[in-house]
């Protein structure tokens, strides 16, 4: 894993905490995908019960990005992070 990445990745993970308005719940549904999978690797865990309706949901979207590599779920998540600060920019 590259010394770069990795701490590119931290500062998009410190970054995202910043903006002045949360990202939409899919936008940090995804998010939460890929930092679990850049941080943990692929999910091995069963999926919530039924009234578990959050956990459902991020277990779900961790389980869309199973199979990942982790230095492809940083780079993704370092890009979304970015999309996401330049469009509360008005930079899109």
């Amino acid at each position: 894993m590259s010394q770069d990445l990795t701490e590119q990745f931290q500062k998009a993970a410190q970054e995202i905490k910043t903006l002045p308005t949360a990202p939409s719940n899919d936008v940090m549904l995804r998010l939460y995908a890929l930092f679990k999978q850049a941080t943990h690797g692929d999910c091995t865990s069963d999926r919530p019960g039924l009234m578990d309706f959050i956990g459902r949901a991020k277990h779900d979207a961790w389980k869309a990005v199973e199979g990942t590599h982790r230095d492809e779920a940083m780079r993704r998540y370092i890009a979304m992070v970015q999309e996401e600060v330049a469009a509360q920019s008005g930079e899109i």
